[in-house]
């Protein structure tokens, strides 16, 4: 058994085990089951003499191990779920111990700390993240080290790393829609409580730990130039043009208009505002490739890797984007070391670390579920599709781009249709439309931002081929989801969604089978 295999075996089994510990209301305990299960295996396997006897009994042995393996790492998943799953929240315990009556109303408190993430705007009201170190109490300081989200009003605005005193009522969130889970939602992001606008002031005596500090010095400075090159964009370029391009480039939404993101949601394009795969091998090739004239190549390599990661951070490290930016560096480091870069490994290797740090996104973080999904149709369904057209020739990878975008429809189309109730029937002519011209709508939209900071004649100069560009995407996305039939309202159950699914799997097993039949023929 090849070692590749066995390392992909076992990370399957390591998600497999995510999975699991999130239906046992006791995760320790299966735990332990397991532990024991794979114990016996890999013992019973490792010391049977018998095995020793010929190739074949050596073989059984192996795979009796490495199954024994799995299970031990499906069984670490199972603990690491519920390890997460019952982390304590200080805040959460705080405002319970208070009184029942009162959690949903809140209870008045003075949190000092500082600003976590960008704030995020839209109109007149504001979001913000504060990772609160102090707890002020009547007769008491609490020493805390989590975050709560803060309503506000958009102005005054706060910037990453601002020190704060904050003073008004912790609250635990509530959910206020019948089909959507947003007490998880804020979990998710490690986030368990609210405050809606309280009294904020400035705080100076306030004392950060050395890691805090690097954090928030990295943050002001990686986000300084991510503000610096969208004002840029805004200048060069009028609305809603310049909020698409930065949509693109740096993955914001915030300044989209509501119509035109109602119109991205029924064509099915949504993704197009995402920071994907595609966008970062992009990024990690170009990098790479011109580098090399300047520096050594492992020197170019490291540089390389430093950007993707400052990268990932400005733009909000999402779970498509770290997806993405995972991949894209194991495509580093192949090309780097000279080692053969495997696409599946890689993929799973992205969710093992993303699922090891956030256990809890595997199920209830939707961003993290559609990445994975459109990878896997790119991955499993569109070799499949290149088979069936193979005869149709390509022009301007048009033929590509229909087809991956097919795969990646078919992964996801289920899933959204389960979660938000509706199916678009114009996603396939909507993105034969529009995506070949992105690599081009991104480069000249990257270089309308550095013009403009160069100087701005030359950012509105340049980024008349951007807007050119961006309206004509923008254009044909609004006239698709406009039309009457552009998309349709659904309403599935989870045991339809999981025959869905079942019937994707069952039908790529299928075409796999068959042709290992033709070949074997053959």
């Amino acid at each position: 058994m090849h070692k590749a295999q066995v390392f992909g075996y076992l990370l399957v089994s390591f998600l497999t085990g995510i999975f699991v510990g999130a239906w046992f209301e006791n995760a320790y305990s299966a735990t332990v089951v397991f532990v024991l299960i794979g114990t016996i295996a890999v013992t019973v396997s490792a010391y049977e003499k018998t095995f020793a006897e010929t190739k074949k009994a050596q073989r059984n042995r192996q795979v009796g191990i490495v199954i024994g393996a799995c299970v031990l790492i499906l069984a670490l998943g199972v603990f690491r779920y519920g390890q997460a799953n019952l982390n304590q929240s200080v805040l959460t315990e705080f405002v319970r111990s208070t009184g029942s009556g009162q959690a949903t109303k809140g209870i008045p408190v003075i949190t000092r700390g500082f600003v976590d993430n960008e704030m995020s705007v839209k109109d007149d009201k504001a979001q913000l993240i504060f990772h609160v170190i102090e707890l002020e109490v009547p007769g008491r300081v609490i020493m805390v080290d989590e975050r709560t989200l803060i309503f506000l009003k958009a102005y005054p605005t706060y910037q990453i790393g601002d020190l704060l005193s904050v003073q008004g009522a912790l609250q635990l969130p509530d959910n206020f829609a019948p089909d959507f889970d947003y007490v998880q939602y804020l979990k998710n992001k490690d986030i368990r409580t609210t405050i809606s606008y309280p009294k904020i002031s400035f705080e100076s005596t306030i004392r950060l730990s050395w890691p805090q500090q690097l954090k928030i010095g990295i943050y002001k400075k990686i986000f300084a130039v991510k503000d610096r090159f969208q004002s840029s964009v805004a200048r060069s370029l009028p609305a809603p043009y310049s909020a698409y391009i930065n949509g693109i480039l740096l993955g914001t939404r915030q300044d989209i208009p509501a119509d035109l993101t109602d119109a991205f949601n029924k064509t099915s394009t949504t993704h197009i505002l995402a920071i994907s795969g595609y966008n970062i091998t992009i990024i990690a090739d170009a990098l790479l490739g011109a580098l090399v004239f300047f520096m050594r190549r492992r020197r170019a390599f490291w540089v390389s890797v430093a950007v993707i990661i400052l990268f990932t951070i400005m733009t909000g490290a999402g779970a498509s984007v770290v997806r993405a930016a995972i991949m894209g560096l194991l495509l580093l480091f192949a090309n780097g070391y000279g080692r053969m870069y495997d696409p599946k490994n890689s993929i799973l290797l992205a969710a093992g670390v993303m699922i090891f740090l956030d256990p809890l996104a595997l199920r209830f973080d939707v961003g993290f579920q559609l990445s994975f999904l459109a990878v896997l149709g790119l991955m499993y369904i569109g070799p499949i599709l290149k088979e069936k057209f193979k005869k149709i020739p390509e022009r301007f990878k048009l033929k590509e781009t229909v087809l991956m975008s097919i795969s990646a429809q078919i992964m996801v189309a289920p899933l959204l249709a389960y979660i938000f109730h509706t199916f678009s029937l114009v996603s396939i002519p909507a993105n034969l439309l529009v995506l070949p011209l992105m690599p081009y709508t991104m480069l000249f939209g990257f270089l309308t931002g550095l013009g403009g900071l160069i100087a701005g004649p030359l950012g509105q100069a340049v980024g008349l081929i951007a807007l050119a560009l961006a309206s004509y995407q923008i254009n044909v996305i609004r006239w698709l989801g406009g039309l009457s039939f552009s998309a349709v309202t659904v309403t599935m159950s989870s045991l339809v969604l999981c025959f869905l699914y079942s019937l994707i799997v069952f039908g790529i097993w299928s075409v796999k089978i068959i042709r290992g039949r033709t070949n074997g023929n053959n």
